[in-house]
């Protein structure tokens, strides 16, 4: 069988249409799915991994970080996200870093100015628990871009 991907966020974040349909189209071809929804109960249901990324990005204005932390704030990957899974084996990912706790100057800025006390796109309860394998998933990748560079440069 093929990969169940499910997308879940708010729609004004979901790629476009076109790209959608074509990946659905590939997914089937090889006995997957692709779900977008806005449910997150509905979207995390059995799944194996729940896999975030940053919600703001350096550079960026004040404005902008306000206005996806809005828009994405229901979707914060905490305890109870990973409770409806329903999985209790389920993994936390991540590509770093993560802002999950304000021990940082920046992460105390954003709980101070955001209200994201604990973590803004995951909690620190969950980075830190024993579900989570982002050190993993992070020396893997260091293996794979070590082979892509070794690939490319030798030849």
């Amino acid at each position: 069988t093929g990969l169940d991907l499910r997308l879940v966020a708010p729609q004004a974040c979901w790629p476009e249409a076109a790209l959608v349909t074509e990946c659905r189209a590939l997914a089937q071809q090889n006995g997957g799915n692709i779900t977008l929804t806005e449910d997150v109960a509905k979207g995390v249901e059995g799944a194996d991994f729940i896999y975030t990324d940053v919600w703001v990005s350096m550079g960026e204005a004040k404005e902008k970080w306000a206005e996806r932390i809005a828009l994405l704030r229901d979707y914060q990957v905490n305890s109870k996200m990973m409770q409806l899974t329903g999985n209790p084996e389920v993994k936390f990912l991540h590509c770093l870093p993560a802002f999950h706790d304000d021990q940082t100057t920046l992460g105390k800025k954003m709980a101070e100015e955001f209200g994201l006390h604990g973590g803004m796109e995951v909690t620190d309860e969950v980075f830190e628990s024993a579900a989570s394998i982002v050190f993993d998933q992070a020396e893997n990748r260091m293996h794979t871009i070590k082979a892509v560079m070794v690939v490319t440069l030798s030849k």
